[in-house]
């Protein structure tokens, strides 16, 4: 029932806007949502099982920003650039990218725990979610490395970790996070990025 799975997210993120999580109410989710709470039990098992569920939706829609920014059409600075500049504004918008960024989880938001839960979900996107989410660091890494691939000279292997690309990646990708503890001013985020990124990068 991807719909019904959809629409559920949707409306615990929306609870979560309002109100804690530990105020957030299953029924309460299901009603929003115009689904019975067994439909709600059936996707997600339990509340924290609809909890992991929408920190892992939140991550992969942060990851597949990350993915359009590396992709614009740009020189490698430029991309870079906007990596950092969806990274802050995906934060910004989202308490859950931020503290999955930074690993800041306040008492408002749903904290599961990083390492994988066992799952008896029959749900393939819950079987997924109840494996292991990533941390702050695992963010660093597969950013970098999303930006790494995406740079490197096509149809050639990637550049090795050491490289000048590599240790531009993850700088870009550290600035960014800096970004996202303590935001810059408008336009700060490129403004920080073209004075740190040389400007030809390969």
């Amino acid at each position: 029932m991807p719909a019904a799975r959809e629409s559920l997210l949707d409306a615990a993120c929306a609870a979560l806007v309002r109100r804690p999580w530990a105020a957030v109410r299953m029924v309460d989710v299901a009603m929003d949502a115009g689904v019975s709470r067994q439909t709600l039990y059936n996707e997600f098992g339990s509340k924290d099982g609809l909890a992991r569920a929408l920190v892992r939706r939140e991550a992969d829609g942060y990851l597949a920003g990350v993915e359009r920014a590396l992709t614009t059409p740009a020189d490698a600075r430029e991309r870079l650039t906007a990596t950092a500049e969806w990274t802050a504004s995906a934060a910004r918008d989202s308490a859950l990218v931020r503290a999955m960024l930074t690993g800041c989880w306040t008492e408002r938001l749903p904290a599961p725990t990083l390492a994988g839960v066992a799952s008896g979900s029959a749900v393939p996107a819950q079987r997924r979610a109840d494996g292991p989410l990533p941390s702050p660091g695992d963010f660093v890494i597969l950013v970098r490395d999303r930006a790494l691939a995406a740079l490197s000279a096509p149809g050639g292997p990637a550049a090795p970790e050491t490289s000048e690309l590599a240790r531009s990646c993850e700088l870009a990708v550290r600035v960014a996070l800096s970004c996202v503890a303590a935001p810059p001013a408008d336009g700060g985020v490129a403004e920080l990025m073209h004075r740190v990124l040389p400007r030809q990068l390969g």
